[in-house]
């Protein structure tokens, strides 16, 4: 091998070195000689965990104040709920005293019992508009789940064995669900 081909062998190989040494440095390897990077990423990971920490406790606090916020509204709603039918309740109290004062100066019974009359059907008449309905329970078959039997009496018939007989309490549905049980006397 002469001297130039020699030479020429030692170009080329130091050429495919740059150009290796540039592809890798292009590519963000690491040589031995060169500084390592880890302190940029440490802080880089030191600031993506307070990032997330932060958010964390911003969430915490978010949902501390909704629970607050949710558990004082169901207060609020707790002592107001009944405050549409106490105030349709009102006219009637107001019959009521109107009634009372005219049951003492009047001597009328017919016009007595037609005003007390009137009274009871604004009552019933502002319950049902609340949804208040009253269970028909006389004649019908006993039912556990929404009559509670005071005493049994002796049937008359052998048809009424097992119905109710008589209604002590009537029974109440608020909105189609059984608010009060009716207190009934059943036949045996």
């Amino acid at each position: 091998m002469t001297m130039e081909e020699k030479e020429m062998l030692n170009s080329d190989t130091l050429d495919q070195s740059n150009a290796l040494n540039a592809d890798e440095n292009a590519a963000g390897t690491t040589h031995l000689n060169e500084p390592v990077t880890e302190v940029s990423e440490i802080e880089k990971l030191q600031a993506d965990l307070a990032e997330q920490k932060d958010k964390y406790l911003r969430l915490m606090a978010e949902f501390d104040n909704f629970r607050r916020r949710t558990a004082k509204e169901n207060q609020e709603l707790r002592l107001t709920a009944s405050k549409d039918v106490i105030i349709s309740l009102l006219d009637v109290l107001d019959d009521c005293d109107r009634a009372e004062k005219q049951l003492q100066s009047a001597d009328d019974i017919a016009k007595q019992k037609e005003g007390v009359l009137l009274v009871f059907n604004k009552l019933r008449s502002n319950l049902q508009g609340k949804g208040v309905k009253a269970m028909e329970s006389i004649h019908t078959d006993f039912d556990v789940e929404k009559h509670e039997a005071i005493t049994e009496i002796p049937a008359p018939t052998d048809k009424l064995k097992g119905k109710v007989l008589d209604e002590v309490q009537k029974g109440y549905y608020l909105n189609d669900k059984l608010i009060r049980f009716a207190k009934v006397v059943v036949g045996k």
